[in-house]
């Protein structure tokens, strides 16, 4: 037996008016993938906690020097003022010739931090560009591939340790060693990326229409990685300043009046066994740079990813 549909009531349901203003509007969204991408990377709190002891640090490092009036390279001429250990007059004690590792300590962050920043910037840039180009041209492989297979199969210790021989010791000496070798392996990195990206529907429509590879790869394509340029160029600046100290240690870095933190973590280690603090205050300084900057690399990737988006 069919059910009766029950009436509609017509004091409840009425028909909508057309309105021919109303019928132009159309949905938008405000949704912005920077301040998106902001608000989900400082939303962790370790990160805002990192970051700021980060921009503390490098302010630090590049105020401090210039209204310091202690020269961090001043030898005490008298033996009581030799390997003092940690005071208010001296907070990170005295090295064996009586200079201030409080004040040595901001010089070597600053100065590794510039040649860091200097490294990371030729790393990332050469290699945005390089692998743009690489991973857009399909003719390329063959002659890049050649170029990072004979590049990176060289070890990096028997690279430096040539290049330290042929240049000399000196702050050029170590940029050129880093970034002669960094960049290919970003370039890889970007090629990879870019791969996905590149027959996209409006690449495939600039090429139909005659745009000049430069300009896709330039307009097309790195605007869509520029996330992980950022992430890169953080990941870059600990590695280079990890590398500095690491080949202090070997005994191939820069000279000993240089002041660096790799310099002054090596002359600390060879007096560790009776004035252990002048190698680790120093180091504690280092281990919060490379960590902090590879937390937060890594979780600005995460907050660059669309779906991680609310």
């Amino acid at each position: 037996m069919e059910k009766k549909m029950p009436e509609l009531n017509p004091l409840k349901f009425r028909a909508k008016v057309f309105d021919q203003m109303l019928s132009e509007d159309t949905g938008y969204s405000n949704y912005s993938y920077w301040r998106s991408t902001i608000r989900t990377f400082f939303k962790n709190k370790a990160v805002v906690v990192l970051v700021a002891l980060i921009v503390l640090i490098i302010l630090m490092s590049f105020i401090y020097p210039m209204v310091s009036p202690v020269n961090p390279n001043k030898v005490a001429l008298k033996r009581t003022m030799w390997n003092n250990r940690p005071s208010w007059e001296h907070l990170f004690g005295t090295d064996g010739l009586g200079r201030d590792i409080w004040t040595r300590a901001w010089y070597g962050v600053r100065n590794s931090f510039l040649l860091a920043f200097c490294i990371a910037l030729s790393d990332v840039g050469i290699g945005m560009l390089v692998g743009a180009i690489w991973g857009y041209n399909k003719k390329l492989d063959p002659i890049m591939i050649e170029i990072y297979n004979v590049i990176t199969n060289i070890p990096s210790t028997v690279y430096l340790v040539l290049l330290a021989y042929i240049m000399n010791t000196s702050y050029l000496t170590l940029f050129v060693s880093m970034a002669s070798r960094g960049w290919i392996v970003e370039a890889r990195f970007f090629r990879n990326r870019i791969l996905s990206i590149r027959d996209n529907e409006y690449n495939m429509a600039s090429r139909c229409l005659g745009t000049p590879m430069r300009r896709i790869a330039t307009k097309n394509i790195i605007p869509h990685i520029i996330s992980l340029i950022i992430m890169e160029a953080a990941l870059c600046i600990p590695y280079s300043i990890g590398s500095e100290v690491f080949l202090g240690f070997v005994g191939i870095g820069l000279p000993v009046d240089a002041i660096t933190l790799g310099n002054i973590v090596n002359q600390g280690r060879a007096s560790f066994t009776l004035h252990p603090y002048q190698m680790l205050l120093p180091t504690i300084i280092l281990c919060i740079i490379t960590v902090a900057f590879y937390v937060i690399g890594n979780k600005f990737a995460d907050a660059s990813d669309p779906r991680n988006h609310v």
